[in-house]
């Protein structure tokens, strides 16, 4: 591609800024020189890699901005997604981030960049773009069957066909049978009247169509059928590029991805070094999900009746009074067989340890093809966003994976789910012929997504494809 630039723009969220990271640093190793933007306060979820990369001769850098936290009314300190604890702080947080556009347009003046790839919640990124005649694509961060079911929800509307919230409707025009309820889907998308954040969905939705298309974190063999149907039947300009995360070859990217660990990787895997292959159960949720207290219980009673081996990563410190979520002598009755991890864990490391056998997760993307590259079967416990129609992906479309049977969308205080169908989901996991099964198409993937990137693989190839769409683009 010659000495091309492109600047990577993520929003301000562990989930987004991870893969963007990941994917600047696979830009640079096909020899493009790669900037990323972003906060001050989110700055040294880059700069390690950065240096690091730089240090290998490659070109990557980075463009810290000022994120208006006081302007947009949001607490001190908040610059990022993550740090939103209350939904009546989400319209701020977007209110903030439109008032990034000056400083992206500065940014784009100043570097004069081949190609901008720009997060979808910035929709305002295409016309800046424009403006210095460059073409912006959309990363979305989630899978071509997320996006189309978005569509097929936006185009057929099949929700105002029920009765009530918890009656099933199947999509209309899509490759598998899938069925949805509205409690699965995030309220304001099926809201009639206007209102600022619908109005900020519709912005999203157009900038896709306006954009020079969008880059996805996947690959072709992991679902063809809505490869297919994104580009051909929804005439969308598309890449897929992914599992981006296989960029990270030696143990210290793969430690270092995100938040620094809470736990010393050493101990964790010498752990791991004395079970079985196939023993332990991976329990983690990713970055933004919320349990209440009595959720939290149940998890436990679920995973100490399950009788099986487990890593439990939960985003509550020690030192936090409220200790009500751990029943009495727990940590006592499973300790031989059973770790808990505060705070941040080292994935990627984790989930590839011959130890490992299962993964329960909230099926964020980034988190499912984890669980992919790893090939471990999941069991899915969706919470908010899209990780309701990635679920169905898991258990229906590869079947890899036993719901767990969280059927509300909930950012911020999930629960419901009882421990007997914890254990139950769990058992299915990890025990039995159809565990087996599960496991041996979940190890099947893992061969195909190493595949797909390597020299000659389908998203190695349409990487070319895309260098080559933006070496000779024209406005």
């Amino acid at each position: 591609m010659g000495q091309r630039h492109v600047v990577f723009f993520p929003l301000m969220a562990h989930g987004h800024m991870i893969p963007a990271l990941d994917m600047a640093k696979l830009f640079a190793s096909r020899g493009v020189k790669t900037t990323i933007i972003t906060t001050h306060l989110n700055a040294p979820v880059f700069t390690k890699t950065v240096e690091r990369t730089k240090h290998l001769g490659m070109e990557m850098g980075l463009r810290v901005i000022k994120f208006p936290t006081v302007e947009a009314g949001l607490p001190e300190g908040c610059e990022s997604l993550d740090q939103v604890t209350s939904d009546d702080l989400i319209p701020n947080f977007i209110n903030a981030l439109s008032m990034l556009e000056e400083q992206l347009e500065q940014v784009l003046q100043e570097c004069r960049p081949n190609c901008l790839v720009a997060d979808m919640f910035f929709p305002w990124a295409t016309d800046v773009a424009a403006k210095f005649d460059i073409p912006r694509l959309v990363f979305h961060g989630s899978s071509f069957f997320a996006l189309c079911v978005t569509e097929s929800l936006r185009l057929h509307k099949p929700y105002k066909n029920v009765s009530s919230d918890s009656e099933p409707f199947v999509l209309p025009d899509f490759p598998h049978e899938i069925k949805l309820t509205k409690k699965q889907l995030y309220g304001r998308e099926t809201e009639e009247a206007e209102t600022d954040f619908t109005k900020f969905l519709s912005q999203v939705s157009e900038s896709y169509l306006r954009s020079y298309g969008v880059v996805f974190n996947s690959f072709y063999e992991l679902e063809p059928d809505y490869a297919d149907h994104y580009r051909k039947v929804l005439k969308r300009k598309a890449w897929h590029i992914g599992p981006i995360l296989l960029c990270n070859r030696d143990a210290e990217d793969k430690a270092e991805r995100g938040k620094k660990a809470s736990v010393d990787e050493a101990d964790c895997l010498k752990w791991l070094d004395s079970k079985k292959p196939n023993s332990v159960l991976y329990v983690c949720f990713g970055s933004m999900a919320t349990f209440t207290t009595s959720q939290l219980y149940e998890m436990a009673m679920g995973l100490e009746a399950s009788g099986q081996q487990f890593i439990w990563v939960v985003r509550r410190e020690k030192d936090e009074e409220d200790e009500k979520w751990l029943p009495e002598g727990f940590e006592e009755r499973v300790k031989d067989r059973g770790l808990i991890i505060r705070g941040w864990a080292p994935q990627v490391l984790i989930l590839n340890h011959e130890a490992v056998g299962g993964f329960v997760t909230h099926c964020g993307w980034n988190s499912t093809l984890e669980g992919v590259c790893a090939g471990v079967p999941m069991v899915t416990w969706p919470v908010f966003a899209e990780q309701f129609y990635n679920e169905k992906l898991i258990t229906e479309v590869l079947r890899t994976g036993v719901a767990v049977g969280s059927k509300e969308w909930n950012r911020l205080t999930s629960d419901g789910v009882k421990r007997e169908a914890i254990e139950n989901a769990v058992k299915q996991i990890m025990v039995g012929s159809e565990a087996a099964e599960r496991r041996s198409r979940a190890k099947e993937l893992k061969e195909k997504a190493r595949q797909a990137v390597e020299e000659g693989g389908s998203s190695y190839s349409d990487l070319n494809a895309l260098f080559e769409a933006l070496r000779s683009y024209r406005s």
